[in-house]
């Protein structure tokens, strides 16, 4: 199994702290936010991790997190020309792959969650994460029946079911055949649900439903909210769950948008 984080993109939604530097590379709580996507590859026993960034910026991930000796991994490093969305992003990694599956993760999710299992039992298909919450027309939403996903809706008006699509995914090496043959969205780009409905058509899709938190960081409110997500696990981990001995703190931020 290989790993891709996807750190591309201009981070428009958070100028002009993207000004000077990739959105990836932004401090959620204590750490720089690519560490938790990394983090989330690592403890699933991933070994051989490729990050694909954006030009501009891609020197200073290089400059953090070097070949990944520091993190017992090996890191390798693709440049995405121009945005071209995100299954075009994860076509770049078709050699990297080299005929193996990949777990793919946007690189700026942040989970709570431990997938180790999903990885080790992963055969053949694909599997995507889903997360329950309140306002699904958000999100790229999962339509279920039984134990079977039988469709993707991004951003419904009336969305099937409350499970979002996360950015955390697990395909095997037929993805970059079906990234070659989708056609570019209204907005010129290779959607990633795209490539998830494909596996759909095919009766290869398995899904996992996340317990603990998720949360993008690519806006204001989400950067600031997965902050806080982060802050109070850190705090629960530390002092257990007795409420006496630690503080949560509560902000009235809505939901995150994709």
């Amino acid at each position: 199994m290989k790993g891709v984080i996807l750190a591309g993109g201009t981070g428009s939604r958070l100028y002009p702290l993207t000004k000077v530097t990739n959105k990836h590379l932004l401090p959620v709580y204590d750490k720089p936010m690519i560490y938790y996507p990394m983090e989330t590859l690592i403890n699933a026993g991933i070994k051989d991790i490729m990050i694909v960034s954006g030009r501009g910026h891609a020197g200073h991930f290089l400059e953090l997190l070097g070949s990944g000796v520091d993190f017992g991994v090996h890191f390798t490093y693709e440049i995405q020309e121009k945005a071209g969305g995100i299954a075009q992003a994860l076509s770049l990694a078709e050699d990297f792959a080299d005929g193996d599956s990949v777990t793919v993760i946007l690189g700026d999710n942040i989970f709570q969650d431990n997938i180790r299992e999903d990885v080790a039992n992963f055969n053949d298909g694909s599997k995507i994460f889903l997360k329950e919450v309140p306002d699904a027309h958000r999100f790229g939403v999962a339509e279920l029946k039984g134990d079977k996903v039988i469709g993707i809706e991004e951003k419904p008006k009336e969305p099937k079911s409350n499970f979002a699509v996360t950015g955390l995914y697990i395909y095997d090496s037929d993805v970059f055949d079906a990234i070659k043959t989708l056609k570019p969205s209204g907005r010129g780009e290779l959607e990633i649900t795209d490539v998830n409905n494909y596996y759909i058509s095919k009766g290869a899709m398995d899904y996992g439903v996340l317990e603990g938190f998720w949360s993008d960081a690519g806006t204001f409110e989400s950067l600031l909210r997965a902050g806080i997500l982060v802050k109070q696990n850190r705090e629960k981990e530390l002092f257990g769950h007795n409420t006496k001995n630690y503080r949560t703190v509560s902000y009235s931020i809505n939901s995150i948008e994709e």
